[in-house]
């Protein structure tokens, strides 16, 4: 069975022509933060590190709204997809993007059907709905309490 490239029946999530899959929460970046970090905890996922993109910004004397990328991942996943088709590291471990906007704290990630496609991965077997589900599930336990 190869990979599903099409958007689930059920994901209403929008999806930008580039595969930016988002949320929007209304509180603030901490405590959007705080709840990342606990659901990527409760889904076994190992956070390697978090860019703050705004402080790195302030440290060259230059101003960004709050920026932060979290990279993280869960190799039991990750790495069949990347024997699949090595260019994928380009794209692994998975990234999650919080950004202080006008309208609250943006969650932005890419859409894995559409890391599919860009790899060319149509050969491979991959769970790449569950992926998607899973992100997605990330996604709304940081966007609400």
């Amino acid at each position: 069975m190869g990979v599903t490239l099409g958007a689930a029946a059920d994901d209403t999530r929008e999806t930008s022509p580039h595969g930016i899959l988002h949320r929007l929460s209304q509180d603030d970046i901490a405590r959007v933060d705080s709840r990342l970090r606990e659901a990527l905890e409760a889904r076994g996922m190992r956070l390697m590190t978090v860019v703050d993109h705004a402080a790195n910004a302030a440290g060259v004397d230059l101003e960004l709204p709050e920026t932060r990328t979290f990279v993280f991942g869960n190799p039991a996943v990750g790495t069949p997809m990347m024997q699949c088709q090595g260019s994928l590291a380009l794209d692994l471990p998975q990234k999650m993007l919080l950004r202080e906007t006008d309208g609250g704290t943006r969650i932005e990630w890419n859409d894995p059907r559409y890391l599919a496609r860009r790899h060319d991965l149509e050969a491979c077997d991959l769970p790449l709905d569950k992926v998607a589900g899973a992100l997605s599930a990330i996604a709304e336990a940081a966007a609400t309490d």
